[in-house]
């Protein structure tokens, strides 16, 4: 088993600081490098080790579909036999659309979800992830958006009265 990833004071500064506070600037980097007093090159040694190590998995935005009025999105469950779960899983995670991707104890035991947006459609999307995998139209679940819940799921990685960091959620 792999030994849990050891973060120190900064790299949790860090992922406080790319959670919560992504600078929109033509250099993030040096943005975040100067916020945490570091040097640029720094940060992303920082963000690349990370990255290896499993604890980053995709820096990306995550825009709000419905205001932006030309995307789509649904929730899909599907039953994948457990031999077959990491080589699904795999081809699930490729697509850049599909957010929420987690697994479950029960008969559906992978839940996602696909939002499109533009030219790319999202029907052609859903069918080729299902071709792709392999499960069958019987066991797969596609539960189009009627309503919906924003929730937003944010992790501590510092503690401002403790480490004397700024807040940033």
């Amino acid at each position: 088993m792999k030994e849990p990833a050891r973060l120190d004071k900064r790299d949790k500064e860090l992922l406080q600081l790319l959670q919560d506070d992504f600078p929109v600037e033509k250099r993030p980097w040096a943005v975040i490098a100067k916020k945490l007093g570091i040097e640029e090159e720094e940060v992303l040694s920082r963000v690349k080790r990370l990255s290896s190590d499993g604890i980053i998995r995709k820096l990306r935005t995550i825009l709000n579909a419905q205001k932006l009025g030309f995307c789509s999105s649904t929730l899909m469950a599907m039953k994948v036999p457990e031999g077959k779960m990491e080589a699904v899983v795999s081809i699930v995670n490729e697509y850049m659309s599909v957010t929420h991707n987690y697994r479950r104890e029960h008969d559906y035991n992978l839940w996602f979800t696909v939002t499109t947006c533009g030219d790319k459609d999202l029907g052609s999307t859903v069918e080729e992830i299902k071709r792709r995998t392999g499960i069958p139209d019987s066991d797969v679940l596609d539960l189009a958006t009627t309503r919906v819940f924003k929730v937003d799921v944010r992790f501590k990685f510092t503690n401002s009265d403790t480490e004397g960091g700024e807040s940033h959620g």
